[in-house]
């Protein structure tokens, strides 16, 4: 599970997943069952060992409440990573989307450009609804494309706050074949500027411009 932040990121791994790592990835190494978070060791790449669920509860206080402008990774080590990722998914109230990578004959990916940002199709689930529907419709009322899913290709986790409420975004993310963009147009009620088809050297480009987590996106896709 990787959680994006603002600009960093989160990861939760489990122990034998941690053994490919090296300590000298990292700036900062705290063993949480040694000594208490404190912001100021929470710059550049940290790792923190022997997580528990006290580590988890000051960890997202010190997150939710102070500015760390210093800081590019948390990597959290657990026994029990799943129980972890709960831990975490409580602080939040989660909300699921879908979105897609959708793929013309020629290669070329359909970006939008939303809000000074180069982004990806994509939305909430209505209630009731499956990820892979949502993803297909929610390409078609942003960019009014149609289009036929294929492959899952992740899930990403992303934190924003709406109305004083911490939100943590589950959105599962679909390749797409594009089926009709004879009608393509953005969806101006949800400040999409303009959308255009972009190749592998130009989506790289566009990517200056974009979030942590479309780069996450499209870096899973391209592999």
């Amino acid at each position: 599970m990787t959680i994006f932040i603002n600009e960093f990121i989160i990861k939760i791994i489990g122990h034998k997943k941690a053994q490919t790592l090296s300590t000298t990835e990292f700036d900062h190494l705290i063993d949480a069952q040694l000594e208490s978070i404190k912001s100021q060791n929470l710059e550049g790449h940290v790792m923190i060992i022997n997580v528990l669920p006290p580590t988890i509860t000051r960890l997202f206080s010190i997150i939710k409440t102070q500015h760390l402008a210093h800081l590019h990774s948390i990597t959290l080590i657990s026994d029990n990573k799943e129980g972890v990722e709960e831990l975490i998914k409580s602080q939040y109230s989660v909300v699921k989307a879908a979105g897609g990578v959708v793929q013309n004959e020629f290669g070329q990916i359909l970006m939008m450009y939303r809000l000074k940002t180069w982004d990806l199709p994509k939305g909430k689930l209505d209630k009731g609804e499956s990820s892979k529907v949502a993803a297909i419709r929610e390409v078609e009322e942003e960019c009014g494309v149609k289009a036929k899913i294929g492959k899952k290709i992740c899930t990403t986790f992303h934190t924003y706050t709406y109305k004083n409420e911490s939100i943590l975004k589950q959105t599962k993310w679909y390749s797409m074949d594009l089926i009709d963009d004879s009608k393509m147009k953005p969806q101006v009620e949800e400040n999409i500027e303009k959308l255009e088809w972009m190749g592998r050297e130009k989506v790289k480009s566009a990517m200056i411009n974009s979030y942590s987590s479309i780069r996450f996106v499209l870096k899973k896709f391209y592999q």
